[in-house]
């Protein structure tokens, strides 16, 4: 029941050329912009003499580099299936994400050591106004940039896009946090503000790193789907009428990158013919692939066990409200 190389039946070709068109664009924006402020930052970091600025242009530096890794991982993860991987790429995506999580929490600890040394020296800073500006100014873009990846990880459901984004937004936080230390040290010529901005910024970046890590990580496990995902699946189904099917049971969907994997067993009545009950699953897989942007379904065709019932059908949930993961694992076997 898998279409070939691994696509969805009901996904065209030219819908998965655009939406790996707008992944790639938009991870080339990010590179551009990262690259941009890292050399800005360096400059103001050398003219003013401020850690916060240098550890700013550290992280925004790792943030260049996952760049350049979301997007190879994009192009891999579009790559179709072949002999080598039959199931495609997609977790590609998952894998750049997690070695992104990865890398915010070196910046973290590179930030910490930096900042820690400088906190003892209280070294003056020089020329705040200019620093301040250059803060300013990344701070706007990595703004805007970031919430263009967010809006386009969640059109292409790309994880290494959503990844990206969080590095920026974390960039941006980390710019603010700057701004105000240098706004302190301008007005109260108290210098030690500035380490100390920067020791506050690496404790929020370490629990974005932590968050990352674990959601990619969740993903390479094969865990599976979120409950209002697993109810979609199960709607689809309970929304398949055919008379000759009898019931479900050993259902399974995971993800992968930003396509969602689902196989079932289907059992059908005696007397069923196999051209029937091969129509019927196509018709069913049609039915499960229409919920989800990219899916790919696998049915396994049975017949109904002599003398035994097949496992029974929810009895129609209302949509409206969700079905916890233990309430539908009890209403649909998976063994």
């Amino acid at each position: 029941m898998r279409a070939p190389h691994g696509r969805s039946d009901n996904r065209p070709m030219s819908a998965e050329l655009t939406a790996h068109s707008r992944k790639t664009r938009a991870a080339a924006l990010s590179v551009g912009s990262n690259a941009a402020l890292i050399v800005l930052k360096l400059v103001a970091a050398g003219v003013t003499g401020s850690i916060a600025l240098l550890t700013d242009a550290v992280h925004s530096s790792i943030d260049l580099l996952a760049s350049f890794i979301a997007l190879f991982a994009i192009r891999k993860a579009d790559q179709p299936a072949d002999e080598s991987h039959p199931y495609g790429h997609e977790k590609a995506e998952n894998l750049a994400a997690a070695f992104e999580g990865l890398l915010i929490l070196v910046g973290a600890a590179v930030i910490v050591s930096q900042a820690w040394g400088r906190l003892a020296e209280a070294t003056p800073l020089r020329d705040v106004g200019f620093g301040v500006v250059v803060v300013a100014i990344s701070l706007v873009a990595n703004l805007g940039v970031s919430t263009f990846l967010r809006r386009e990880a969640r059109l292409t459901d790309s994880a290494a896009l959503e990844g990206d984004a969080a590095h920026l937004r974390a960039d941006a936080m980390t710019s603010g946090a700057v701004l105000g230390a240098l706004l302190l040290v301008e007005v109260t010529g108290t210098p030690t503000f500035d380490p100390a901005m920067a020791l506050l910024v690496a404790v929020a970046i370490v629990v974005s790193g932590i968050r990352i890590v674990t959601r990619a990580g969740r993903t390479l496990l094969d865990e599976s789907l979120p409950d209002d995902e697993l109810v979609a699946v199960w709607e689809a189904i309970d929304d398949h009428c055919a008379a000759e099917l009898e019931g479900f049971h050993k259902v399974r969907a995971r993800r992968a990158g930003s396509r969602r994997h689902v196989d079932l067993h289907a059992q059908f009545r005696a007397g069923t013919s196999l051209e029937r009950a091969h129509e019927v699953s196509h018709e069913l897989k049609r039915t499960i692939e229409t919920r989800f942007r990219q899916a790919d379904v696998l049915i396994h065709l049975e017949p109904t066990s002599p003398g035994g019932r097949a496992p029974r059908r929810r009895a129609g949930a209302p949509a409206s409200r969700p079905i916890s993961r233990a309430e539908w694992a009890g209403k649909l076997p998976l063994v």
